[in-house]
């Protein structure tokens, strides 16, 4: 806030692109980042009409929005989003890599495994590379890279998980090492995790969320909103000497 009460604007005249930005976590940070100003881009693959009520949320609050349909499996997909963006728009200065998909089952699950476990490393994993190395084709001094990842990279702590906690891991070692290739042109990369986290994904009933609740010390979901935050922070002005970082936004479940 400045001292006459009113919110400054940090990303004012920034341009995002948050992937899978119809809902969940990536509306959320959608909301986030027009809040300080900067102008919007969200992507989807099915949720045509989920995007079109996110865009016209963020543009009755006055600032620029669009909603781009892109699979994040495809590379080329990828790579066309971000160039429409930064054509569109005239620019691009923040990435969050939001877009995932999650199959649960145990190693020793049917013979249809493998096909799931692909399908994540191809989003989860080869979507964020692709994604990063397009946005680094357009991002200018001051560019921010943001990547969604999970507390299951760091502690698998529910069976079945094996095959999404190894993509979010990737993400992990590949952003601290776009950290380092980008550092000398003032760009940064870096990873929020989040644990559980109350969406139509995954929400907070039932009794695997009983369990979830019960391996974190504030035994509660976490909200979109607070996840959002901390990709707003990240993407600020004031986190320019962070990058390569892990932040972990998850109730104290790694703690």
């Amino acid at each position: 806030m400045t001292t006459d009460g009113i919110a400054r604007e940090a990303l004012a005249g920034k341009v995002a692109l948050v992937t899978g930005g119809s809902r969940g976590i990536g509306a959320a940070a959608a909301r986030a980042l027009a809040a300080e100003g900067a102008a919007v881009a969200i992507s989807y693959t099915a949720s045509e009409a989920r995007a079109a009520a996110v865009v016209a949320e963020l543009t009755g609050t006055g600032v620029r929005a669009a909603a781009y349909r892109a699979d994040q499996a495809d590379r080329q997909q990828v790579a066309d989003l971000v160039a429409a963006v930064a054509t569109d728009f005239g620019r691009l200065d923040i990435l969050v890599n939001n877009a995932a998909v999650s199959v649960n089952g145990a190693v020793d699950a049917p013979a249809d495994a493998p096909a799931a476990f692909d399908r994540q490393l191809a989003v989860n994993v080869g979507g964020v590379a692709a994604a990063v190395r397009a946005a680094a084709a357009v991002l200018g001094e001051g560019g921010r890279i943001i990547t969604v990842g999970s507390s299951l990279a760091a502690r698998a702590g529910f069976p079945g998980v094996a095959d999404y906690a190894a993509t979010k891991a990737a993400i992990v070692g590949y952003s601290k090492g776009a950290a380092r290739d980008l550092a000398p042109r003032g760009i940064t990369v870096n990873v929020v995790q989040p644990g559980s986290v109350a969406t139509d994904m995954n929400p907070p009933q039932g009794a695997f969320a009983d369990a979830q609740r019960a391996a974190n010390p504030m035994g509660r979901f976490g909200h979109p909103d607070e996840i959002a935050a901390g990709i707003a922070f990240l993407a600020g002005p004031t986190a320019s000497f962070i990058t390569g970082a892990v932040l972990d936004i998850d109730g104290g479940y790694l703690a």
